[in-house]
This record gives structure tokens, sequence and C-alpha cells, in this order.
């Protein structure tokens, strides 16, 4: 394969399921990877360079970032299928109407969430009981954050589009030139001008809006597959209707995942910075460890939905089981990574020898649950795919609110200690690892039952 030909739109319904996939699927872990840089380069650099409480705080606003930005990342889910089905189908004027149609959504999400955002700030902090050590830097992480939102969507929506039509490479080389420049700037603001918690937040919203100018440029060459220009930006209320129809049950999980997250985080809040600071610093090489399984969900989606398209149903059965192979090997693997070299990874965060300590036991406890996690993650992108979001919603649903949340305070007050009056950290994260493989479970279940195969009449 040539290096040009990694940059150009990608037909998966042809050749062999497993080769597609994987030339799909590497560009997207590193372009994940990248943008995972984002958060962690912001925990590792205000962590050394003004302290465990600002590391918290970081942290600390990620939940209530992730709940307002849930809902737009359903939509982009929603645009993903539809943009990749359009495609397998040959259909230009399809595909032109869903890339228009996205790309407003995406602007309509912008003013909302630059409204909103601001003003719920603090009252959220509030109400989840956010440390008064830290809370002050939280509101101001999030308000920046908000106030520049419009790389952020503007990115995800235009990278999204162009893994739809299988071009993962582009969005890979895009975003690792803006992960760059966003460590740059986190330590020119913070390490240089001593701007603190907001300078790592000014740097994130400078990095993504550079991406997404790369992904609007690459977008713009592609005439011969589509037309994109101001006149094709428009809401076509049939497309944006279908959009919203796949993408608003995603969208729910999110919102989901995200306020079970904060239900444990006032959980977590409850023990204490020093918790807090360890939920952080596994979050963040959780996010790592959980890339491999949420690229190859989203591979599976892009992979089934050009085959749906095509109606090449056959190949989405092949698809899957090349795809659970793929994923439960690169899961197993970084399980293996994480039980050796954990106390090294979380060495880059912190030089507290009692916070290391703590978060590479809490770590050996999660690292059993990612090969669930692999399994869960195809399954559903096959279903997602195919135009039946609501099962994997479901799933979602009962695995957070019916489990994971539970199970964690249940596990906090069978632990309560002299030292640890809330309970102590292993019911936060064991009660991640129950709802993993009980997900997982479901999903199986779910898989067989086969409601996805009405949505394309199998």
């Amino acid at each position: 394969m040539s290096i040009k030909s990694m940059f150009v739109a990608r037909d998966m319904t042809e050749g062999s399921p497993s080769k597609r996939i994987m030339e799909f699927a590497i560009p997207m872990l590193l372009g994940n990877v990248a943008q995972q840089l984002y958060n962690t380069a912001d925990s590792v650099i205000v962590g050394h360079y003004v302290g465990d409480n600002a590391l918290a705080a970081v942290g600390s606003a990620s939940p209530i970032l992730n709940l307002l930005l849930a809902l737009f990342v359903g939509i982009s889910t929603g645009a993903g299928i539809v943009v990749s089905q359009s495609f397998g189908a040959k259909d230009r004027n399809r595909l032109t109407i869903s890339i228009g149609t996205c790309l407003s959504l995406s602007l309509i999400a912008t003013i909302v969430i630059m409204i909103v955002g601001p003003l719920i700030t603090m009252p959220m902090l509030e109400l989840l009981g956010t440390p008064t050590s830290i809370i002050n830097w939280c509101a101001d992480y999030l308000k920046i954050y908000f106030y520049g939102i419009v790389g952020f969507f503007m990115y995800n929506m235009l990278s999204g589009i162009l893994r739809g039509m299988g071009d993962s490479a582009s969005a890979l080389v895009y975003l690792l030139l803006a992960a760059a420049l966003n460590v740059i700037l986190d330590i020119v603001f913070v390490a240089n001008f001593g701007m603190g918690v907001p300078g790592v937040a000014l740097a994130t919203i400078i990095s993504q809006a550079i991406s997404a100018i790369f992904c609007y440029m690459k977008l713009a060459k592609m005439s011969d597959t589509f037309d994109l220009g101001l006149h094709t930006i428009k809401l076509n209320p049939l497309m944006a209707k279908n959009i919203i129809r796949i993408g608003v049950p995603s969208g729910i999980t999110q919102a989901i995942m995200a306020m079970a997250g904060m239900v444990v985080l006032n959980l977590t809040n409850a023990m204490g910075e020093t918790v807090i600071a360890c939920n952080v610093i596994i979050m963040r090489v959780d996010g790592f460890a959980m890339m491999p399984n949420f690229t190859f969900g989203q591979t599976m989606s892009v992979y089934t939905g050009q085959n749906v398209g095509a109606g090449k149903i056959d190949r989405v059965h092949a698809g899957m089981k090349d795809g659970l192979k793929i994923a439960v090997t690169f899961s197993t693997v970084i399980t293996v990574i994480l039980l050796i070299f954990g106390k090294v990874l979380f060495g880059f965060f912190t030089d507290t020898p009692e916070l290391i300590d703590l978060a590479v036991r809490m770590m050996r406890l999660m690292a059993v649950g990612y090969i669930a996690v692999s399994v869960t993650q195809i399954l559903g992108g096959v279903m997602r795919g195919c135009g039946d979001t609501m099962t994997p919603m479901w799933v979602s649903m009962i695995q957070t609110i019916m489990l994971r949340v539970p199970i964690a305070y249940g596990l906090a007050a069978l632990t309560r200690t002299a030292e640890f009056p809330h309970g102590q950290p292993i019911a936060l994260f064991g009660s991640m690892v129950i709802s993993w493989v009980l997900g997982m479970i479901m999903s199986v279940i779910a898989f067989r039952m086969g409601k996805w195969k009405k949505k394309i009449g199998y």
C-alpha cells in the first residue's frame, strides 16, 4: 500500500474483512491515542508544575464536561453511520446532503453549549460536593473549555465524516499535529506563564480548533466524492431527523454514563483529595487502555454501515468474527502491560509515593475487565452500524445505572473504616469491573436475540 493511498476514502465492502478492519482501525487507534493525549498532557503538566490539587481539579471537571457534550457525541455517532451507509451505497447526492446537515447540526450544538455551559458550571460543581480547595480551578477550566467548544465539535464531526468514508489516516495526521501543539502550549501557558489550570484549558481549545481546520480543508478537496461549500452546509429536515433518530440513543447512552460518573464522583469527592487524584490518574491511564476497545467498536460501526449500504450482509457476519478476534487480542496485550508497568506509568503524573501505590493496586483490579469491554464494544459497533442504536443504549443504561452505581455505594458501605469513613477506593474501581463483565454478558445475549437484523431486513 502506498503512502498516498492511505489518505483517501476507503471502500470497506470489498476484500478481506480483517484486512479492511485493520487498515481502518490502526490509524484511527493512533488518532484516538493522540486525542487522549490532550487530557493526559493537561494532567501530567499541572500535576508536576502546580500540584496534586490541580491534578484533581482537571479530573473533577471531566464528568460535567462529558455530560454536556453527550448529546453531541450521539449526533456524531448518527452522522458517522449515515455517512458510511451513503458512501457504501455510492449515493453522491445523499452523501452531500448528509455532510451538509452534519455540519449544520454541529454549529447549532456549539451555540447551545457556549450559552448553557458557563451558566451551569458552578451550580453543578457545588451540587457534586467538589472540595473548596479545587472548585474555583474546576470552574475556570470548564468555562474556558465551553467558550472555545467550537473546535472540539467541528473536529469530532469532521473527522467522523472522514472516518465514515473510510479515511482514518487523514484524521490521524491532523490530530497528531494538534496533540503536539497542545503539549507545547501546555508547557508555555503553565510552566512559563504560570497560568495554572486555566492554561491547560486554553491550550486544549486552541489545538482542537487547528485540527478542525485541517479536517475541513481535507474534505473540501474531495470533490470527486461529494460537494462541500457554504451552499451545501444547510439543514435538511429529513436527513437531520434520520441522524438524530440514529444518534440520540447513543447520546442518551453517553449522558447516562456521564451522570452515573457524576453520582460516583460524589462518592469519590467524599473520600478526599488523595482518592480524587488517584481516580484522575487511573482514568487517564484507563483512557489509553480502553482506546483499542472503543476504536474497534467505532471501526465495526463504519465497516458494518458501509456493507449494509452495499447490501452485503454476509460480510457483516464475517467482519464481526474477525473484529472480536482482533479486539480481544489487543485487550489481552494491554492488560499484561498494565500489570507489569503500572507503577512506571503512574509515576509520570505524580511524585507522591502513597498516591502511586494506591493507583497501582486499583489498576491491577481493573485490568482484568478490559477483555470483557472489548467484546461489548465489537457487538455494540455491529448493532449500531445496522442502525440499531437502541439495544446498545439499553445495555449501557442497565450496566451503569442499575449495576455500577448501586454496587459502588454498596461496596463503600461495606468497606468503611476509621481511615475511610465513606468507604475504601476499592468500591469505586471494583464496581467498574463487575459492571463491565455483566455488560458483556448482556451484549452477547442481545446480539444473539438479533433485533439488529430487523433493521436491515435480514
